[in-house]
């Protein structure tokens, strides 16, 4: 154990990361999966920020929000995913202590800003739909600025309390974390001065922020619903909940696997079960989030075949 010592026991000053399984087979066979996910995550986000980007089309409010979304997405799996792939290759893994305090703070504040992010986009599918003709004064380049502003500021504010809480752990025994990435649980569990506030402060910070988003989400999909089912024109209620359809399996997706992990009680599932769930929002989402708003929206869509049009006859 690499470590050092002071005048009453002895500091750690890196953590080995034991990763999702020990099996040397599968972890050859997760590397070339994984692996593939990270290229596949990075290529897909970053396809879609140049469309948006290309296409005048989707140059909107709610495509600024998109784009910075996949911005995000490639982040938050670049500060979780080349570790992990890495874990399968070698016998030990090790981070130290400031790059795993470092680590676990920047998959907060991005993760933090993934949630305001979709909160600010089914705010703007409810203004674009329950007030159209307002659309222009409420989604003004001012206002959406300052709802980027706070979705970025949230993710610094909640990843302070974390950083907060870990400074005032004491990290003097077993020094293995039992996960593939720095997490909360796993870290403080390891601390040989426990603290009650360092368990309660980032939850209450964090739940804070995920009932806030939920709940602009849940109320903005009431207005819009109820607004839809208003509507008199079977092809207008059809051409409103397809626009919204992309972004409601994103939040489902994500704030599902979030709520599993950190609302659900410890007891209920395993440390095995929380990876697998850890695995699903941290990689796998970051990837999904392309194919399902290329798949499955429209405006992408069109946008995407006019590109290829024009790379057709530029050829």
């Amino acid at each position: 154990m690499a470590c050092m010592k002071t005048e009453n026991h002895t500091m750690v000053k890196e953590f080995i990361i034991l990763g999702l399984t020990n099996d040397p087979l599968l972890c050859s066979i997760l590397f070339v999966v994984f692996l593939g996910i990270y290229v596949a995550t990075i290529l897909g986000n970053i396809s879609i920020i140049m469309l948006i980007q290309r296409s005048p089309q989707l140059h909107t409010p709610m495509y600024l929000f998109l784009r910075h979304l996949a911005s995000v997405d490639i982040l938050y799996s670049t500060s979780i995913t080349p570790i992990m792939i890495v874990s399968f290759l070698k016998e030990r893994t090790t981070i130290p202590v400031t790059g795993c305090i470092a680590q676990l703070c920047s998959s907060v504040t991005l993760g933090t800003a993934e949630c305001f992010l979709l909160a600010a986009m089914a705010y703007d599918r409810y203004v674009a739909i329950c007030s159209p003709l307002l659309y222009s004064t409420h989604m003004s380049p001012r206002v959406c600025i300052i709802l980027l502003v706070v979705s970025y500021l949230g993710g610094c504010v909640n990843s302070s309390t974390f950083m907060g809480c870990l400074l005032t752990l004491t990290f003097c025994g077993p020094n293995k974390i039992n996960h593939f990435f720095c997490d909360l649980l796993p870290l403080v569990k390891l601390s040989c001065t426990h603290i009650y506030v360092a368990e309660i402060s980032p939850a209450i910070s964090s739940g804070s922020i995920v009932v806030l988003t939920l709940f602009v989400i849940v109320i903005s999909y009431l207005y819009i619903f109820h607004s839809i089912l208003k509507m008199r024109s079977t092809g207008g209620r059809h051409k409103a909940f397809s626009t919204c359809t992309s972004h409601l399996t994103a939040v489902t997706l994500y704030y599902g696997t979030i709520t599993f992990t950190y609302v659900m009680p410890k007891s209920s599932y395993s440390t095995d079960q929380n990876k697998v769930v850890s695995v699903f929002y941290t990689v796998l989402i970051p990837m999904f989030n392309p194919l399902i708003y290329s798949l499955r929206n429209r405006d992408v869509k069109e946008a995407l075949r006019k590109w290829m049009a024009r790379r057709h006859w530029s050829c």
